[in-house]
This record gives structure tokens, C-alpha cells and sequence, in this order.
């Protein structure tokens, strides 16, 4: 096995690496002031985006839930790799060589993760290669039967799982992987007679995450001899969680980004008619119900925060079969709606078709306008409650309200629970204030509280804190309640995947933005920390320094700014922020991260005028507190008893005024 990656490849992986791509595969951004981009945090749930990047630094923070580091303790974080497995995933990413202590390159064991990850890729391969056999026939007539041609095929990396026990586990044993790999991986099961292929005699589909990493496969039966289920999938595994994966995100992704749209289907074949139908957005399940992890995963791409403006927010549109299970996916689905800031909607195709068979039989036209004759997710749900009534009887009436508030009232925009009121009274032909008496009453029944309008945040959910623009997170990091490894030595290869500090013994509370104090003297004192943090190369060297030898006033930001003073040799290096955050005592080490991400407030592009500024007020600060010394000390000396010293002073003050014009450039 391989020694320990060099900290020189450490260190030239990371700054190779743009930190705003890598995490943009997994959270949309959006710029968020000069250099930083912000997004919703993928470690903890929020409604309003807090996640904040900065790539010209390469780190990352939540001012939500404190957390943050650099691109490879992000990876190690998302997709729960080791810190080795990151640097080499971004290696291999950048074609880069690494060498290790002992002299040797890159391994050809590791992590199981990225074993999994590789047999995935080789099997993807081996399917696509099978679905040309002579044997694959049944797979190409299914294809075709359902309107899907080679290039659609091709599109969606579609395979074929030869009707063989080991064909596949073979090809990979070939290849140079374990029986013991490709159990991991869910390729093979472990049966009386030994290993078997796990997808024999069945059209394969890759189930990929947002990044194109193939994380397993969903498998159709074809043969009349097979006795298994209809769909077969790939089991739980360290890479593959059918509860976190949607299928065709990868492809849907930027689409979803860009529209603030998303179609959620229920097959594999309809996530590839809705694609080819020129419905990008469109995303599937696999396996499993439509959930909130789902939920996460779809917000964070679309970037679906709280709104005010509600013709600013997303569209989540639910395509359901018009079966009983078609309808209890419309309910579990309804069940979680207000997870979402954005709209939701229900699209139900003529005649029960599901958009496979609806594209096969009507056009590509017909699936766009399915998607854009969406009805609202709420009047979806109030038909259906309508529809077990009779409306033509006193009786039926009376059931349907009682069936059709408790939906209203669940409504949490106080101003369309009003109009759905209004609308059901006219639906079952009852007098709006009757219906409306019924809504609140299901309302005090549920305990729930009608919010002012989509937009509002709910506690617990990223809510920003009063006064604050969203330009600005404030001192809102996650301090001594957030764990954070923002501060960790992320290059440190000994300590790497070391345990966290609280399994060493003791570890002292982390010091955050929030625990600094509001007044204009620290906001001063910690801007331009900031500014020394994020953009060195708008500050004079000599300058900078001089900044920083001045007196501070707020003991954390002194301690600060004698870690900066510690690591000046890397001022305007890529390694700055990552030598200053490691000089600082541990507990310190968040808030350097946290000055170096945390937006300024900065107007336009005056960069280098707001930087001078702020360096610039704080010195003069500084030269004022000495010169008021001097003069105090002038005044208390005799001129006639001490003429050497009474001079000196008046030197020091002359040299003072000279410091003071220069700096400010008279």
C-alpha cells in the first residue's frame, strides 16, 4: 500500500482546483458580492440560503449551522470519502500525478468507496458493450416498442444484463476487482452455489448522482423465465442510498438550475420521454417513494429559497398514474408540499396515459403541454376529496367540506387559503362564510398557523435574522453549537482522518463572528481582517502589514490578527487563508474562516477603493492614538530641564504627520 499523499500535491491539487465547480455539481450558486457565491446549505435544512463560497479563497461556510473547510473536507462531507479519496478524486479530475512519501504514484487498492465507484463505471461499460449482442434483442425490442431509438439509448447510457450466472462478474474479475468488491457494490449476490450476477436477462439503466458518478442500476425484466420483480435495483451500498438519488439528475440538473423548475415522474421510461420530448427538468425516484431527502436534494439544486415574490419562486410539478398506487404517491407527496419554498403542481395526462405511453401514442407535444397544463398542487388534492361525494345531495356536501377544509386549511399563505375557501364554497355550492368557518375550525383543529405569504421562513428552517439584508449573513456563524472544521488544517496529512477533537479529550468552545461585539469599532477592526483575508492582492504588502501591527481593541480579532502576523510569509499566496487559519489557536481558527468567507459590504466593483479605505481608517486610527500619547507626553516634559527629550517628542510627532500624509497619499 501507498505512504501518505506529499503535502507539495496537497497543496497544488487544491489550489488547481476551482472550490465554486465542485460544490456548484452539488448546490446551485448565486453570486452573493464581489468573489463570493452563495447557496442553500447541503449539511442542514434552511429556507434561506446562509452556505456561502468563496473560490478566489477555496473555502466554503454556513453562517447557519457553522459548517466549513476547503474543497476537500467538502467532499469528505457529501460523499463521506476519506481525505486521501478526495485528494485523489480531484487528481484524477485534474490529470494530475501524485506521488507519495514511500515514492510510489497513485494506488491501485484504496478506499472502498472509490472501488465501488470503479466497478460501477466498468459495468456501465460492459452493459452499454451487451445491449449490441445478438441476446439483447428482447432489450432493443422493448426500446423500440416504447419509441426509444439507439440515439436515445445512447443518450441515457441504456445496457443489457446478459441472461448469464457470472458474465458480468467475469468480465470484472478480468479487470482486476474482488468477488469481495463486487458484493460491496451490489453487482453480485452470495448465493448456496456461490457469487451470481445480480441483473441477468434484464435492460439496464445507470442511476447516477448530480455529478455523473454511477452509483448502481435499476434492471427491467424482459424474460417470461424471470421470476423475479418487475424492476430490480441495485441494494443499499456505501455509495448507493435509494432514498438520496433521483434518477436522470445528472442530466436535468442545469436545466433545473436555470428554469427553477423540476418534473417529477415515476419511471425510468418517463424520465426518457419527457428528455426527449424536450422536458428537461424531468426526474424520477428509484425505487422507493417521493421523500424528504428527495425534497433536500431537489432544493438545493434548484436554489428553491423563501420568497416574497411569488413570481420569483420554483415550480415542483408531480406527474402521478391515475391508479390507487399513483394515488397514494399524489398523497405522501402532498404530505411533505410545504417542505418546499417553491410552487407545487400536479400534472395528470389524458386518458390515465403515463408520459411514456402518452409521448408513444399523442407526440412529443403532448408531454409539454402536460407539463404546461399543470393544475396547483392544492386544487389537485381539494378535487380529489370533491370527487367521493355526491354534490347533488345535502349529504354529500356536508361530507365533501368536511373532507376538503382540513386541505385548505393547511394552506400555509393566509392570503391563497382565502381564495381556496372562496373557490370550495363555489365548487359544493355552500355559502362562503360557512366554508370559511369550516377552514378555521380545521385550522384550530390541526394547530396549525396560516403564515403572511409563501415567502416566510419557518423557525428552524434557515430563517434570516431581523435586520439583516441578505448581502450580509452577519455574526451568525455556528460557534460553539456548530462543529465546525473550518479552521482544520485540511493539508495535514497525519492529521487527516484523525478523530474529531471532542474523541481527543477536551476541546475549548470555537470562537465565531456572533460572539463579537456590534459596535463601529469592531465592525472596523474586523473588516479589515476581512479584506487582508480576501483580497491580499488589492493591498500593498508593506501597507497590509503596517495594518496589521496597529492596536486592536476586541481581544478574538487581536488574536486573529497575531495568526495573520504569524503567516505573512504566505500573504497572496494560494495557501494565505489556509497558514493563517492553521497559525491561529484552535479555537480561533472558525472565525479566520469565517472573515474569510463573510461577504463585505462592498459596492460594484470598487474593490481596491473600499480595501485602501478601510486599511487606511484603521492606521489613521492607530496614528491618532499615538500622536494624542505624544502630545500628552510633550506637555508633561520641561523644555529647559529636558531640551534632548522634548525634541525627540516633536521629531516623533513631525515623523508621525509624515506617516499620516503618506498613507493617505497627500
Amino acid at each position: 500500500m501507498a505512504g501518505l499523499i506529499r503535502r507539495s500535491d496537497i497543496d497544488e491539487v487544491r489550489s488547481r482546483t476551482n472550490i465554486g465547480e465542485i460544490v456548484g455539481e452539488y448546490v446551485t450558486l448565486k453570486g452573493a458580492g464581489i468573489g463570493s457565491m452563495k447557496g442553500l446549505c447541503p449539511f442542514h435544512d434552511e429556507r434561506s440560503p446562509s452556505f456561502h463560497v468563496r473560490p478566489q479563497v477555496g473555502f466554503y461556510h454556513c453562517f447557519g449551522c457553522g459548517e466549513g473547510g476547503d474543497v476537500f473536507s467538502f467532499l469528505q462531507k457529501m460523499d463521506h470519502v476519506t481525505f486521501s479519496e478526495a485528494v485523489e478524486r480531484l487528481a484524477q479530475r485534474l490529470n494530475y500525478t501524485l506521488t507519495y512519501e514511500d515514492g510510489g504514484q497513485a494506488r491501485e487498492d484504496g478506499g472502498s468507496r472509490r472501488r465501488i465507484l470503479a466497478a460501477n463505471e466498468a459495468a456501465e461499460a460492459f452493459f452499454r458493450e451487451q445491449l449490441q449482442s445478438p441476446a439483447a434483442e428482447p432489450a432493443r425490442a422493448f426500446l423500440g416498442e416504447r419509441g426509444f431509438d439507439p440515439a436515445a439509448a445512447a443518450r441515457f447510457s441504456i445496457g443489457f444484463a446478459p441472461n448469464s450466472y457470472d458474465a458480468l462478474s467475469g468480465h470484472l474479475l478480468t479487470k482486476g476487482f474482488t468477488i469481495e468488491e463486487l458484493l460491496a457494490a451490489g453487482l453480485v449476490g452470495q448465493g448456496d452455489r456461490g457469487p451470481y450476477d445480480r441483473f441477468r436477462g434484464r435492460l439496464i439503466w445507470p442511476i447516477k448522482d448530480v455529478t455523473g458518478q454511477t452509483l448502481g442500476f435499476g434492471a427491467r425484466k424482459l424474460l417470461k423465465t424471470d421470476q423475479g420483480p418487475k424492476y430490480l435495483n441495485t441494494p443499499e451500498t456505501a455509495v448507493y442510498h435509494k432514498s438520496q438519488v433521483l434518477y436522470g439528475l445528472d442530466l436535468a440538473k442545469r436545466d433545473i438550475a436555470r428554469g427553477k423548475q423540476v418534473v417529477v415522474v415515476e419511471g425510468y421510461t418517463d424520465v426518457m420521454a419527457c428528455h426527449l420530448a424536450g422536458v428537461t427538468t424531468a426526474v424520477a425516484t428509484c425505487g422507493t417513494a417521493f421523500g424528504v431527502d428527495h425534497i433536500k436534494v431537489i432544493r438545493r439544486v434548484m436554489g428553491d429559497t423563501d420568497n416574497a415574490d411569488t413570481t420569483q419562486l420554483g415550480e415542483v410539478i408531480f406527474t402521478f398514474d391515475p391508479d390507487e398506487a399513483g394515488q397514494k404517491a399524489a398523497s405522501r407527496a402532498f404530505a411533505e408540499e410545504q417542505r418546499f419554498a417553491a410552487q407545487t403542481f400536479v400534472a395528470v395526462a389524458p386518458d390515465g396515459l403515463d408520459p411514456c405511453d402518452l409521448r408513444l401514442k399523442r407526440g412529443d407535444d403532448a408531454i409539454r403541454m402536460l407539463v404546461s397544463g399543470r393544475k396547483p398542487m392544492y386544487e389537485f388534492m381539494v378535487r380529489r376529496r370533491l370527487d367521493q361525494f355526491d354534490l347533488e345531495t345535502v349529504e354529500g356536501r356536508v361530507g365533501a367540506l368536511r373532507a376538503a377544509a382540513p386541505v385548505v386549511a393547511g394552506i400555509r399563505d393566509q392570503s391563497m387559503q382565502s381564495g381556496y375557501a372562496r373557490t370550495l364554497a363555489g365548487w359544493i355550492g355552500m355559502e362562503p362564510a360557512e366554508v370559511s368557518r369550516a377552514v378555521q375550525a380545521a385550522r384550530r383543529a390541526s394547530g396549525a398557523r396560516p403564515a403572511p405569504g409563501r415567502g416566510a421562513s419557518e423557525p428552524g428552517r434557515g430563517a434570516a435574522e431581523p435586520g439583516r439584508g441578505p448581502s450580509d449573513p452577519g455574526p451568525t456563524g455556528g460557534g460553539a453549537t456548530g462543529r465546525s472544521t473550518a479552521g482544520a488544517p485540511q493539508g495535514d496529512r497525519s492529521a487527516a482522518d484523525a478523530p474529531p477533537p471532542e474523541d481527543r479529550g477536551y476541546a475549548p468552545p470555537s470562537i465565531s463572528m456572533s460572539d463579537l461585539p456590534g459596535d463601529p469599532v469592531t465592525r472596523l477592526e474586523r473588516e479589515l481582517l476581512m479584506a487582508v483575508l480576501q483580497h491580499p492582492g488589492e493591498i500593498d504588502r508593506e501597507i497590509a502589514l503596517r495594518a496589521l501591527h496597529t492596536s486592536f481593541t476586541v481581544p478574538a480579532l487581536s488574536t486573529v490578527r497575531d495568526a495573520l502576523v504569524g503567516a505573512f510569509e504566505h500573504y497572496g499566496t494560494d495557501q494565505w487563508v489556509a497558514r493563517a487559519a492553521e497559525e491561529a489557536p484552535g479555537a480561533f481558527a472558525p472565525l479566520v474562516m469565517q472573515l474569510a468567507i463573510a461577504p463585505l459590504p462592498i459596492r460594484g466593483d470598487h474593490v481596491r477603493e473600499y480595501c485602501t479605505g478601510v486599511t487606511t481608517s484603521l492606521i489613521e486610527r492607530d496614528l491618532l492614538r499615538r500622536k494624542t500619547e505624544l502630545l500628552g507626553a510633550l506637555q508633561r516634559t520641561d523644555a529647559s530641564g529636558d531640551p534632548e527629550r522634548y525634541r525627540t517628542l516633536q521629531r516623533q510627532l513631525v515623523d508621525l504627520e509624515t506617516e499620516r500624509r503618506r498613507i493617505r497619499g497627500d
